[in-house]
């Protein structure tokens, strides 16, 4: 499991992500909004999904920002 830290809306939030290579998953969680995705390693439009759910719990820019964010570092992994 991976933990970065984002900085957002004056707060230090960590964002935690975990691989499983076997079921070939990620599972991202932000439990300072009270928010966790996952996704498979072939899913389509990952960026769009991540930002539609994060818009649940979060305003838009911020959405814009995180969604981008969790999509360069699972990139990274």
């Amino acid at each position: 499991m991976k933990i970065r830290k984002n900085f957002l809306e004056g707060m230090e939030q960590k964002v935690y992500i975990y691989e499983n290579k076997k079921e070939e998953l990620i599972l991202i969680a932000v439990p300072d909004i009270c928010w966790s995705f996952s996704f498979t390693y072939d899913e389509e439009n990952i960026q769009m999904k991540l930002h539609d759910s994060l818009m649940e719990r979060v305003p838009e820019e911020t959405a814009d920002t995180l969604s981008s964010r969790i999509v360069q570092w699972t990139r990274e992994m």
